[in-house]
This record gives C-alpha cells, sequence and structure tokens, in this order.
C-alpha cells in the first residue's frame, strides 16, 4: 500500500462531514503524507475551501496513526473568529465519530485573567490589571507554606479555606451563605482570600488544592486534572474554569498540566513564539512530537517580528535604577535603611545573595551608572527633538504627536548612536552584558526583602540591554518610539507629562526565530487565503532555509475560488494612484481623491451591505464623509480605532436591517477573519494598495534588512504585504456556492503593469478585469443585469 493510500484509509472516518470537496481531499492526504515525512505543507486555499477542517482531519489522523511519534496537534491563529472556528470544527469531528472511537480531546489555551476565579469576578482584590502579579506571589506564599519545611499542607490550606466558608454559613455572620461563584458554577470558598495562621499570609486555596491533588515523582501529572481529558472531548476556558473552579483546582494550573496531554491544543501565536510564554508555561508542546497548524500564516510573519523585537519604556529604566539603588544603599551604608528611610534590602542578606551568584557590587555599581546615564542621554536626545521639529513645544503640550527617533540611518547599516555614545562614556561589553545577570539577582534580592507584590523592572531592563548589545546592526534596528500618552504627575513642562520613551530594539528579519521554532515540531501547515506569492512566503518565515539545509519537504498547495464564477464580479480599477503624493491631504479637493469618491460611490450604490477598505483610519473618516451626502438615505457606518466592544457593536448594526456602507481602515479587524457570508455582504471595494508608512525609519530599516537578506526588500517587506491585506479585504465578499458579489480593487497599480505596479502579485489577477474608471458603472450595471435575468429563469 502506498503512503498516499495508506492516508486515504486513515482520515475518512474523522472528517466532520458527510463529503469533502475534492481541494479537501488532496489537501488532507497532501498534509498526511507531508507530516509523515517531517515536513510542511503550504496551503493558499480561498474563504469557503475548508481549510480548519483540512488541518484537523490531517493531524488528528496523525495523532490517532500509532506508526507515527505524533502526540498532539497544536492549532496556532492570530484571529480569534478563526480560534472559534477550529473548536466548532472539532466539536463537528467529534459529533461524527464512528461508534466505539473515544472523542479527540482538545483545549483551548487563553491568559491568566481569563481563567483565575478571583479575576474573572473581581474579587479577593485581584483583577485583569493585576492578576499576573498577585497569583505569582500567592503561589509562591502557598509554596512556602506547603514546601520542604513549612508549617502546614497544601490539603490542610484548601480545608481550612472550605471550613471557613462553611463556618460563615452556619454562624450567619458576614458573608455567610455566599461562595465565590464563577463560569456560573459555586466553589468550595467565599470570594475574600484566606490567609494563614489567622490572617498572617495569605494564599490562593485553588493552587493549595491543585498541589495537593499533584502526584509525588514520576506519577501521572494528569491525576491533577479534575476531570477525565479522554473522555471530556474538547474542554473550551470556560468549561475548563467550570470544571477546576466547581472542584476548588485552580483553573491555570490544571490548563498547564493537562496542555501537553490533549489530542489537540488551540492557541495563538503567542503559545509558540513569545519567549516568555513558552519558557513559562508552553514549552512542553515545542517537540518533534507536535503537529502544528499556522492559521492565518499571512500574519505569521510580521506577529512573530512584534513577539522578538524588545523594548522598554523610559520609566522601567527609572524603576530599575531605584531598584539597584534599593539594593545598593545599605551595602554603601552598611545598615539595612538609608538616610531618607526609603525601603532597602538588609545589608547581609545582599552580600549573601551576592556570595551565591557571580554578580559583584562592582556590576550592580556600573549597571546603575548605566541606566543612569541612558535616562539622561534619552532625555536630552527627546529634548532636541522637539526643538528642532517643535520649537514651541512646552506652550502645548497637548499637540504632540508619536515620534520615532532613529538611532542610525534607516538605510545604512551601522553602530547605533546610543551604542556610541556608551562606549565613549567608558562603558564597555561587560556592563552591557552583565545586565542581565544583575536584574536577576536584584529581582531575587529585593522578592526576599520585601512583602510586595509586583513585577521588577531590572529583569527586563537587564535582558533588554544584554540583547541590545549582541544583536546585529543590519537585521535588528534601534530607536526611540515617543508615544503619546499623559501623565499628570510630571511636571508642566516636561515631555515626559505628554510621552512615553521606549528604548526599542526591533527584530527586522524574523526568518530565523520563525524556521527555527518550525524545525522544533516534528512537521505541519501553514495556511491562509492569502499567501502568494509562496516563493517569497517561504522564504521569510524560513521554510526555505528547513528544505535547504535540514531536507525537509516543504509542499505548496493553491486552491482557488471553487464557487460559480457567475456569482460574482471583480475589477482592477485604474484610477490614479491613491498615494499621498497624489491624492494629498483629507480635505484637500484634488483629481485623485475626486475619481476615488466617485468609484466609490458607484459600489457603494448597490443593493445590500458594502464594505470599503482604506489604507488608515483617517482616509476611512474622508471617504465616510465624501460618500455621505452622495447615498442619500443609504447609512455610512464609520469604523474608528477602538476597542473590541466598539467593534463587535458596529459589526452587529452592519449586519442587521437593510442596506449599508462600512468604511474601515485596512489596518483594522474589519477586514480579516470576520465571517461576511450569506447576504452579510454584496461588495467590498479596496482603495489604494495600503503599503505601510514609508517615511517611519522602522519600515525603512525593515526594507533594507529585507535587501540584504532576500534582494528585493520594497517588494519583500511592503508591496507583499499591503497585496495581501487588500486580498483580504476582497475576499471577505464570496464565501460559499450561494454568495453574490463585487470584489473590486481600486487604484491603476492593481490594473496595469508599471515599474511599481502590484498585479503580478494577484494569483487570481485574470478574474479582476482591469476597467477604467468611466467604464466601472457600466461593469456593474451589466454585472446587476446579469444577475438578474439569472434570478428570472431560476
Amino acid at each position: 500500500m502506498s503512503t498516499r493510500e495508506m492516508a486515504d484509509s486513515s482520515w475518512r472516518e474523522l472528517f466532520g462531514h458527510a463529503e469533502p470537496y475534492d481541494e479537501q481531499v488532496d489537501g488532507i492526504e497532501t498534509s498526511v503524507e507531508t507530516g509523515r515525512e517531517g515536513g510542511y505543507t503550504v496551503i493558499e486555499g480561498a474563504c469557503g475551501t475548508g481549510k480548519t477542517m483540512i488541518a484537523l482531519t490531517a493531524g488528528i489522523a496523525l495523532v490517532r496513526d500509532p506508526a507515527t511519534d505524533y502526540e498532539r496537534v497544536l492549532v496556532l491563529t492570530s484571529v480569534k473568529q478563526q480560534l472559534r472556528q477550529f473548536e466548532a470544527d472539532l466539536r463537528t469531528i467529534n459529533a461524527d465519530l464512528p461508534d466505539g472511537e473515544p472523542p479527540v480531546s482538545g483545549l483551548t489555551l487563553v491568559g491568566k485573567a481569563d481563567v483565575c476565579p478571583y479575576s474573572r469576578e473581581g474579587a479577593g482584590g485581584i483583577d485583569d490589571r493585576n492578576v499576573y502579579d498577585r497569583c505569582e506571589r500567592l503561589r509562591e506564599r502557598t509554596r512556602d507554606l506547603v514546601g520542604e519545611g513549612g508549617p502546614t499542607t497544601a490539603g490542610s490550606l484548601a480545608a481550612d479555606a472550605r471550613s471557613r466558608q462553611l463556618g460563615l454559613a452556619d454562624s450567619g455572620g458576614r458573608g455567610a451563605g455566599t461562595s465565590l461563584e464563577t463560569a456560573g458554577e459555586p466553589t468550595p470558598y467565599p470570594p475574600e482570600l484566606p490567609a494563614y495562621p489567622d490572617g498572617d499570609v495569605e494564599y490562593c486555596p485553588f493552587y493549595a488544592r491543585y498541589l495537593e491533588e499533584l502526584p509525588d515523582g514520576d506519577d501521572d501529572p494528569t491525576e491533577a486534572v479534575p476531570f477525565d481529558l479522554a473522555e471530556t472531548g474538547l474542554v473550551t476556558p470556560e468549561e475548563l474554569v467550570a470544571l477546576s473552579a466547581r472542584a476548588g483546582s485552580c483553573p491555570h494550573s490544571v490548563m498547564g498540566t493537562a496542555l501537553p496531554h490533549a489530542e489537540v491544543v488551540i492557541g495563538n501565536y503567542y503559545h509558540a513564539f513569545d519567549p516568555t510564554t513558552t519558557a513559562t508555561f508552553t514549552g512542553a508542546l515545542l517537540e518533534e512530537s507536535t503537529f502544528v497548524v499556522c492559521d492565518e500564516a499571512h500574519m505569521l510573519e510580521p506577529r512573530v517580528r512584534d513577539l522578538v523585537s524588545e523594548s522598554v519604556a523610559d520609566s522601567t529604566l527609572r524603576d530599575a535604577a531605584t531598584e539597584l539603588s534599593r539594593v545598593l544603599d545599605p551595602v554603601r551604608f552598611d545598615r539595612g535603611r538609608t538616610e531618607t528611610g526609603s525601603k532597602a534590602a538588609d545589608a547581609d542578606l545582599v552580600r549573601a545573595e551576592l556570595g551565591e551568584s557571580d554578580v559583584s557590587i562592582e556590576d550592580l555599581e556600573r549597571t546603575l551608572a548605566l541606566l543612569e546615564g541612558l535616562r539622561e542621554e534619552v532625555d536630552r536626545r527627546v529634548r532636541a527633538h522637539l526643538e528642532r521639529s517643535r520649537p514651541d513645544w512646552r506652550s502645548d503640550l497637548a499637540a504632540l504627536e508619536d515620534a520615532e527617533l532613529p538611532l542610525r540611518e534607516p538605510t545604512e547599516p551601522a553602530v547605533d548612536e546610543l551604542s556610541e555614545w556608551a562606549r565613549e562614556a567608558g562603558y564597555g561589553d561587560a556592563v552591557w552584558l552583565r545586565a542581565e545577570s544583575v536584574g536577576a539577582v536584584v529581582a531575587r534580592i529585593l522578592d526576599e526583602a520585601e512583602d510586595e507584590e509586583r513585577t521588577r523592572a531590572t529583569p527586563a531592563v537587564g535582558r533588554l540591554l544584554g540583547e541590545w548589545h549582541r544583536r546585529g546592526h543590519t537585521d535588528h534596528f534601534r530607536e526611540i518610539e515617543l508615544e503619546r500618552t499623559w501623565d499628570d504627575r510630571e511636571p508642566g513642562d516636561s515631555w515626559r507629562r505628554a510621552y512615553t520613551a521606549r528604548l526599542a530594539l526591533h527584530n527586522c528579519v524574523p526568518s530565523d526565530a520563525i524556521g527555527s521554532r518550525l524545525s522544533a515540531f516534528g512537521g505541519g501547515i501553514l495556511m491562509s487565503a492569502t499567501l502568494a506569492p509562496i516563493e517569497a512566503f517561504a522564504e521569510v518565515t524560513g521554510l526555505e532555509y528547513l528544505e535547504r539545509e535540514e531536507g525537509r519537504p516543504v509542499v505548496e498547495r493553491r486552491y482557488g475560488l471553487c464557487f460559480p464564477a457567475e456569482n460574482r464580479e471583480s475589477f482592477a480599477v485604474a484610477a490614479p494612484k491613491f498615494t499621498y503624493g497624489k491624492r494629498g491631504p483629507p480635505g484637500s479637493e484634488s483629481r485623485t481623491r475626486r475619481a476615488h469618491a466617485d468609484a466609490i460611490v458607484a459600489v457603494a450604490r448597490l443593493p445590500g451591505n458594502v464594505l470599503v477598505g482604506m489604507p488608515s483610519y483617517a482616509e476611512a473618516e474622508w471617504a465616510a464623509e465624501a460618500i455621505r451626502e452622495r447615498l442619500g438615505s443609504k447609512p455610512v457606518l464609520l469604523d474608528a480605532s477602538s476597542g473590541d466592544d466598539v467593534t463587535e457593536s458596529l459589526k452587529t448594526e452592519f449586519f442587521e436591517g437593510e442596506g449599508k456602507v462600512l468604511v474601515t481602515s485596512l489596518r483594522g479587524t474589519l477586514t480579516e477573519g470576520v465571517d461576511y457570508s450569506g447576504d452579510r455582504l454584496s461588495a467590498a471595494v479596496v482603495c489604494g494598495v495600503p503599503i505601510v508608512n514609508t517615511a517611519s525609519p522602522k519600515t525603512n530599516a525593515v526594507r533594507r534588512a529585507y535587501e540584504e537578506a532576500f534582494g528585493d526588500g520594497f517588494t519583500y517587506a511592503l508591496s507583499v504585504p499591503a497585496v495581501r491585506k487588500a486580498r483580504q479585504a476582497v475576499g471577505r465578499v464570496i464565501r460559499g456556492p450561494e454568495d453574490v458579489g463585487v470584489r473590486v480593487l481600486l487604484d491603476e497599480r492593481y490594473a496595469r503593469e508599471s515599474w511599481d505596479s502590484v498585479r503580478s502579485l494577484l494569483p487570481d489577477r485574470e478574474e479582476f478585469q482591469p476597467v477604467s474608471p468611466d467604464m466601472l458603472e457600466l461593469g456593474l450595471e451589466r454585472f446587476r443585469d446579469r444577475r438578474l435575468s439569472v434570478g428570472s429563469t431560476e
């Protein structure tokens, strides 16, 4: 039996629907065959291809095949709606399994704030702002109480908290009859945190109960999971909280124990690529027994770039300097309090901790001096920038805008100016490289000396300083970022009142970080509706390196729209280029703006809902105003940069009632990962090529780094991601075989070949008919007439 025949015989009973599409058959069998060989399948599949079912079916088939070493499928997606789709498809698979086949176990990963009973209910002084600091300290206290030499046991702590709740009920005292409830379930404990003994040391009873259930030695750790993972099927975060809290155990700890043992783990890119998350929580998944699925993989490169870049705020430098002083002061004065009476560690404690490490007093002093010098240099550079750009800045702090202060020419790789300043000031390699060790020791000393629940600044600052010195100057870019904020505590004439300044170290080319992480997995699938050109995608994600250097197969599949072509019309309109130089600022009456407004109005007049995607929120505001009066009674909704709740409310308003126009930014969340199936959307128009701000120093540094790595920096770093954004937006229209609609790309760069044309980057460019602006309305009318004639004959 061939490998392909073996694959075919193993997956069909797992497929969640009666009959797969031809594309799904090919996608599943290709992915299984490639996965057996330790490789990756790269799938570009149009909306409606059924990519989630392809990935789950292939991955589960490999996990349940005793001939492979795969133990789990790890699904990573950057879009919350897609996460829900994977959950729904896993339920579909479980609902249709053959008799006697156990359900596929699954677990969805979320953050601590989403599962901590206290944080969820705002109880015990814990909420989503302080849950991480409070949780770590409560866990540490609980372990201290029950560990070797501790005064009690985990079981006693949990029982004591439960007895306090029962005691309240029996006595009829304050809080009688109430217990902490979450996820619709009562817990065994009162809403307030218990303390041992008699109010001295707060602890977490949920964590104590978890420790009580955790077996010793090499016994199965899943004994601490208060439900049968193998029989429960998919466990969502809400179900995890309900099952764990009802048993009195910590949901987050239960999640961490269960995740290596679930057959399908659903999470986001943080769970595989964020260094902190993988070091503290998901590290057990990063091995060859994991089959990884990267959904919305067109976002893999920018999301990982953000995750592996680092920054610290000016205020964090200040806090780190304060922490160092609090450790140094008692040693300097040889006593436990400074002259000012500020908090400080005991001198003997400091000497003892330093004696057990390779960090010296001199290391602490040199690091403190460097931090103080860095703050002064940042202050000097920010003031100099403001004096150059806005000499009157002190008189109107509220008018300041976000800014980037590059520390080298973005297009000319060189040692950054801050490193040069440090060298000239006498700070050699050692002080930068020792900073990370110094940060860890300072945090340990302060945690030991102070009963204070907080995240220390010195470890984060130490890590940044070490990376700042180690990383290269072509593939990394250093700058000072100025983010518009407001802090009334700062003096009225200080830039810190209006700005948060950050030292930022950007990883311009994350292909090594992505490729090295993908190398750790046994194989997988990377998929999206918009990956083309796949050759470029394979290079910027490190897949090309895996194939060339490690001999791991990388197999490409592309599935176009398989729905009736007569149900859609697609135009590439040769309107003037919607670049800033041609359109001018919002409000100007340029020829380019008039042409684009006319075309948007023509599309917006179509019956039903119309989505308009603009390069930015400022341009979205212009477009909404430009078309509102011309559309008469058809409502025009404007999406602004806002929180999830506001966006969800706007989306609901768009879907309800008669047809409307929704104008948004292509940088927002309404043009990707949103389900507009059925009659929710009849047309989408993208105005311009949404290339990121080319005036940004960071953008130019990324472009230069891509030129060094891949040859064509403009195409790889700017044009390809922009076209993917545009394709994502117009891809919202046709989602199923019954959907009918119009897709419009509005800019001559989509329609004509030229030096800056992006038409060659459209894999389905033969569908996007090039038309002049004055022919667009005629094309729309013909499509309406054709659809009407089809409807009259049905």
